[in-house]
């Protein structure tokens, strides 16, 4: 569904899903509950979110195979189904910028990891720093926290965030809200901008 060689993975919960304000909300949840099965030190992975009754429609097979057949008013509307990885080596926006999602795509959603520093750090980050550079400074700051954020985007513009620490790596301290990660979440807007 993302670029042209794409073979999808569905994730399915391990439980009915975690109840949330929004359908956005609750595929980040999940999406973030997936990620937490994994364990850290993940790649990046990337999602599309479809709409769940139009998948039970037109991918009968698919949306047994996750567990979603039938009229079960329990399921999300909203399914993640994930990409193919994100090839080694290649930048995140770089990536980002080769993807064309079909129109059957409700809308995406990109987990990661990073190295973040509290507000109180940021007058201490040397000027002049190229990108790795500045990853290596913050990789031996002594209070850098490791964080994984995953981030959705639908068409119509809505956004969700969620945002979950290494060293609290617990579903109740998981962090969510629409602007967590604003240039994550507008480089996932542009992939539908046609």
């Amino acid at each position: 569904m993302s670029n042209e060689s794409s073979s999808a993975s569905p994730v399915s919960p391990s439980s009915p899903g975690p109840i949330a304000a929004s359908p956005l909300t609750r595929a980040v949840l999940e999406i973030d509950e997936y990620a937490a099965t994994l364990g850290w030190d993940q790649p990046a992975r990337l999602f599309a979110l479809v709409d769940t009754a139009a998948l039970r429609a037109q991918e009968p097979a698919l949306a047994e195979q996750l567990g979603i057949e039938g009229d079960d008013d329990a399921a999300s509307p909203l399914t993640p189904v994930e990409q193919d990885e994100i090839p080694a080596g290649t930048a995140l926006d770089e990536f980002l910028a080769t993807i064309a999602w079909p129109g059957a795509v409700a809308g995406c959603a990109l987990t990661v990891e990073r190295q973040m520093l509290p507000p109180s750090a940021e007058a201490a980050v040397p000027k002049n720093l190229d990108e790795a550079a500045l990853a290596r400074w913050v990789a031996k700051h002594p209070d850098r926290q490791e964080v994984r954020m995953t981030v959705a985007v639908l068409r119509d513009g809505a956004r969700e965030s969620a945002l979950r620490l290494r060293e609290k790596d617990s579903a109740t301290d998981v962090l969510t809200g629409r602007d967590l990660v604003p240039g994550l979440s507008e480089a996932l807007a542009a992939t539908f901008e046609a």
